[in-house]
């Protein structure tokens, strides 16, 4: 299967178990590799108004700004769950890292889901 990688994408959100994690906003990375087939548009070389790229980018700062939440896995899993609802991937894999654990350089989730 073919792959579609953002890697990296900064979003600022409220995330956080404790009220002083909850205060202020938390700068997250998230990636999504969207597994499908890019057969027909490496063959055509079309190009489109709006990329994909730019389309699951919007999607995913959309998803994280929506509410706050208190893990980084519900981030991840209502990510995954947006790309596969709107059919953008046939597999997605999505990591979110956060920067609020001491001594460490971040944490982070990976979750995998498909349709």
């Amino acid at each position: 299967m073919d792959k579609i990688i953002i890697n990296d994408l900064e979003v600022h959100t409220h995330i956080g178990v404790t009220a002083e994690e909850q205060e202020t906003t938390q700068r997250v990375l998230i990636t999504a590799i969207l597994e499908l087939d890019l057969h027909q548009a490496g063959r055509t070389d079309q190009e489109s108004a709006t990329t994909p790229y730019d389309v699951v980018a919007e999607l995913i700062t959309n998803v994280v700004a929506e509410r706050p939440r208190k893990l980084v896995e519900a981030i991840a899993d209502e990510v995954a769950e947006a790309i596969l609802a709107r059919h953008l991937a046939e597999r997605v894999t999505v990591r979110v890292k956060k920067f609020s654990v001491p001594r460490t350089d971040h944490v982070a989730v990976e979750i995998t889901r498909s349709q």
